[in-house]
């Protein structure tokens, strides 16, 4: 028996070509469907993995200041003044004294602002979820972490020219390990940022 689809020659008892599959005429075919035991547990597809970023598992900055400047600019405006009048003085009292050796000293003066700037611009303070941090140093850089559970009492004290600038320090009360008050020195703004720290500390203890 040769088979109508493909040609190949079968057996004449064949159902199905051996070639091709093709059923011959006269084959019942039976479609069967697969039961479930009823102790059958359909499989279940594997959960997405999900990718936690480093930035999104760190706990959330609430503030991220320094201490202001305002201080170091009137510093640099001093100087300014000061090395004017200085290379005016040298110039007029001595000639023995080349102006460009009254120069140079006057340009000394702005060593004492530099310093403050740069000391300034070392120290960050970061308000998280669960900590307040206080980055200082260049090269090698400290970080001080202080856990807001351990925080007792905050605190903003300002002097009167403080005041006047609007300026103060949040000192803060902590019962960690190294203890004692750690201060933020020279803050804008104060109150509002010692706020967020009550206010953030009152959270984690609800």
């Amino acid at each position: 028996m040769f088979c109508d689809r493909c040609g190949a020659e079968n057996k004449d008892t064949a159902a199905f070509c051996r070639k091709c599959g093709q059923a011959f005429d006269g084959t019942e075919i039976e479609t069967r469907v697969a039961s479930r035991k009823s102790d059958y547990i359909a499989p279940v597809a594997a959960a997405p993995v999900q990718r936690i970023d480093n930035e999104s598992s760190q706990d959330t900055a609430l503030f991220d200041i320094r201490p202001t400047l305002l201080f170091v600019k009137a510093g640099y405006i001093a100087s300014a003044i000061g090395a004017v009048l200085l290379v005016a003085l040298l110039a007029a009292l001595t000639t023995s004294v080349p102006i460009i050796y009254a120069i140079i000293i006057g340009l000394l003066i702005f060593l004492v602002p530099a310093y403050f700037h740069l000391r300034q611009k070392l120290l960050r303070y970061k308000l998280t979820e669960t900590s307040l941090e206080i980055d200082s140093g260049l090269i090698a850089t400290n970080t001080r972490n202080i856990p807001l559970r351990r925080i007792q009492d905050v605190t903003v004290s300002a002097t009167a020219l403080q005041r006047l600038a609007g300026l103060g320090d949040i000192v803060i009360d902590n019962a960690s390990e190294d203890g004692g008050k750690v201060a933020l020195h020279h803050i804008d703004r104060p109150r509002i940022y010692a706020d967020m720290l009550l206010k953030q500390m009152s959270k984690l203890d609800k």
